[in-house]
C-alpha cells in the first residue's frame, strides 16, 4: 500500500496543486491593437496603450493612465479609453474625465459593454439594453444602432436580431447597419478602403480594386475628408481619397 501511495504521488501532486489555485476568471480575449475614427481625428489602442492624434496635425498624444486600456472610442468630440483594470472610462486628450463603469471590454460610439454584457453611456449610467455576455467585437452601425460579436454570431443589440451566423472576426459599419469582415476596412460614399497587410486599396461596389498603396498591417477610417490608418507602434498616415498621400 505504501508503495502505491508513492506511486500515485507524482500523479495527484499536480491535480492537488490545480485544485487548490484560485478559479481562472473568464475573460473576452481582446485585440492587441485597434482604433476609433471620427470627424475630430483617430485614437488607438496598442498593447494596453491608449493614443490619439487629432486632425488636421494628427499629433499623437498618449497620455499616463491609471491601468492598460483594452478599448477606444469618441463620443461627445472626446476620445474615450476603457480600462477594465481600475474600472473606469478615461478621457485621452483636452479636459481629463474619469467615469467609474466597472469592467469594460468593449466600445461602441455610445455604449460601453461591461464583462457580464451589461452596458453604460459615457456618463456613467445604465443603458436600457444589453447582451448576454462579454461581445468579442461591438460598432454602432450607420443605422445608429450598435452591432456585437457574441458567441459565435453577429447581432443587433436592440432586438438582439441575428445578422450573420459565422462571423468574420473584424466588424464594419455599413449606410444600413454593420457586418463582419476578415481585413480592417471602412465603407465610405466614395469606395470602400481596406488594409490588406501588404496594401491600401480602394474599391468599388463590385470589389473591383481602383486604386492601391504599399502598407502594413493596421487600421483604416476617416477623419472629415481624409482616408487615416494607424499602424501598431502609432505611425499615423493620412490620404485623399484616391489614395495620394496628404502633406501636413
Amino acid at each position: 500500500m505504501a508503495g502505491m501511495r508513492r506511486a500515485l504521488l507524482p500523479i495527484l501532486g499536480p491535480l492537488l496543486l490545480a485544485a487548490c489555485a484560485p478559479a481562472a476568471t473568464s475573460r473576452t480575449p481582446v485585440p492587441a491593437f485597434s482604433a476609433a475614427f471620427a470627424p475630430e481625428g483617430v485614437a488607438w489602442v496598442d498593447a494596453g496603450r491608449a493614443c490619439v492624434a487629432r486632425a488636421p496635425s494628427y499629433r499623437p498624444s498618449c497620455p499616463a493612465l491609471p491601468g492598460g486600456a483594452v478599448a477606444v472610442a469618441w463620443n461627445g468630440g472626446d476620445a474615450w479609453a476603457a480600462l477594465p483594470g481600475a474600472g473606469l472610462l478615461v478621457t485621452l486628450d483636452r479636459a481629463a474625465r474619469s467615469v467609474p463603469v466597472g469592467r469594460v471590454v468593449a466600445l461602441s460610439d455610445t455604449r460601453a459593454y461591461r464583462e457580464d454584457g451589461s452596458a453604460v453611456t459615457f456618463g456613467g449610467e445604465a443603458a436600457a439594453v444589453g447582451v448576454a455576455g462579454a461581445p468579442s467585437a461591438v460598432v454602432t452601425g450607420g443605422d445608429g444602432q450598435d452591432y456585437v460579436i457574441l458567441a459565435g454570431v453577429l447581432r443587433r443589440v436592440a432586438d438582439g436580431l441575428v445578422i450573420e451566423t459565422a462571423p468574420e472576426p473584424l466588424l464594419q459599419a455599413t449606410p444600413t447597419g454593420a457586418r463582419s469582415t476578415s481585413l480592417p476596412g471602412v465603407v465610405t460614399p466614395a469606395g470602400t478602403y481596406r488594409l490588406t497587410g501588404t496594401a491600401l486599396q480602394r474599391l468599388d461596389l463590385s470589389g473591383r480594386v481602383l486604386a492601391s498603396v504599399p502598407h502594413g498591417p493596421g487600421r483604416v477610417g476617416v477623419v472629415g475628408a481624409d482616408v487615416v490608418t494607424v499602424s501598431p507602434g502609432g505611425a499615423v498616415r493620412v490620404f485623399g481619397t484616391d489614395l495620394r498621400p496628404v502633406m501636413r
